[in-house]
């Protein structure tokens, strides 16, 4: 492991850049990577016209997706493929068009091949408008190939 490596912090800066330059639903929808560490990320997402219901408020389906992205790239920190294999969302508020999202993803347990991580999507600098369980599973590979992973253990 190189000594750039052998720092957890380095890594999952490393490993976020990685997953964000081919992370096309991530970008199409113009999030933003605000804070990653090891088993945290926070990242935000504008609500433009175009994810707006008929209601004229943010479709639930845009908000799961920026929260399932915050847990995306909170688990894959480590630089092992880790894939979803659970979530559930509560929708508590809405968020209106222009607003400012942020989700905030946070790892409650990691072990073995498996992790929970907790999700608060909030407008920016304010309330809380949904919670979103992820329950995580990881699988062959690395996110960066031949870098070794950070032991989390």
């Amino acid at each position: 492991m190189t000594e750039k490596h052998a720092d957890p912090q380095a890594l999952a800066e490393e490993v976020a850049a990685t997953m964000w330059s081919r992370d096309r639903a991530t970008n199409a929808l113009n999030m933003q990577i605000l804070k990653i560490k090891p088993g945290y990320a926070l990242l935000s997402m504008p609500v433009r016209s175009d994810l707006v219901n008929g209601h004229h408020i943010c479709h639930g389906g845009y908000i799961f997706t920026l929260a399932d992205s915050a847990f995306a790239y909170s688990c894959n920190s480590y630089n092992q493929n880790t894939v979803a294999s659970g979530c559930s969302i509560d929708f508590l508020a809405p968020a209106h068009e222009h607003d400012i999202l942020e989700a905030e993803a946070v790892e409650r347990s990691l072990s073995g091949r498996t992790g929970v991580y907790d999700v608060t999507v909030r407008i920016q600098g304010g309330k809380t408008i949904a919670l979103f369980r992820g329950k995580s599973y990881r699988i062959k590979g690395e996110v960066i190939d031949g870098l070794k992973q950070v032991n989390n253990a």
